[in-house]
């Protein structure tokens, strides 16, 4: 709630707080935040507060903003967030919004500028993933698009070093990394099956994480974070956030 406030990214058009709550510093500052946001706070019963709520967890305190923005994979490439070198994260059948959230939060923290999805048969924006996120969703630009083969052409024609995250690849992530230069875009396949076929063949480089135990795979967030945090130090290690 403090970030939405604070990045100031879309409008919030009130907050709702739950009437009868304990005083603690987190509510008094979101309410300054609100004061100079010249955002209406409003007190509100528990009952009607469940109502609001989108999700199962308010924590005794609801926003009413404006929807994220949509922007173009033109324009994450040649306008990014801050200013700062493109690099972007593309989830190819990501449904889980919890894992939507915690990639959002992890790209963030590593640099990351901006985030695909897909319109269909993904994850979506929702009040879920924006609590797993962690505020990162206010840092982050989204593009959503049809398709995400598509969308991985797109970004090799505008020069950006598409990397597929792939278990299967003979290549490490840590061996591709050191040859990247930015913009690069990271792509993280489904939870249970990895790439797609025609993203896997349209991906200009494919890696792997070494595993040295017996699970067989790492949670896709897991690996999203690992990946991204090598990309970063790599390729990017010289760039400044």
């Amino acid at each position: 709630m403090l970030t939405l406030l604070d990045a100031a990214k879309r409008h919030v058009r009130e907050v709702w707080i739950e009437e009868g709550m304990e005083p603690a510093p987190v509510l008094a500052a979101i309410e300054k935040a609100a004061l100079r946001a010249h955002v209406r706070v409003i007190p509100a019963s528990p009952a009607r507060m469940d109502r609001l709520a989108a999700s199962h967890s308010h924590q005794g305190v609801i926003a009413i903003a404006d929807p994220i923005e949509p922007r173009s994979l033109e324009e994450l490439v040649t306008e990014p967030t801050g200013g700062r070198p493109p690099f972007i994260v593309v989830m190819d059948g990501v449904t889980d919004p919890q894992n939507l959230g915690a990639i959002s939060r992890s790209a963030e923290c590593a640099g990351a500028t901006s985030i695909v999805i897909a319109k269909h048969r993904s994850a979506k924006l929702s009040p879920s993933a924006a609590k797993a996120a962690s505020g990162a969703i206010e840092y982050l630009d989204f593009a959503l698009v049809p398709g995400i083969p598509a969308a991985v052409d797109t970004l090799n024609s505008l020069g950006v070093a598409t990397v597929g995250l792939d278990g299967a690849a003979l290549d490490s992530i840590r061996d591709v990394s050191g040859a990247l230069t930015p913009p690069v875009a990271l792509i993280l396949g489904s939870e249970g099956g990895g790439l797609g076929r025609l993203t896997r063949q349209r991906c200009s480089v494919l890696a792997s994480i070494r595993q040295h135990g017996e699970v067989e795979s790492l949670n896709v967030a897991a690996a999203a974070a690992i990946a991204l945090f090598e990309i970063a130090s790599t390729a990017y290690g010289n760039q400044k956030k």
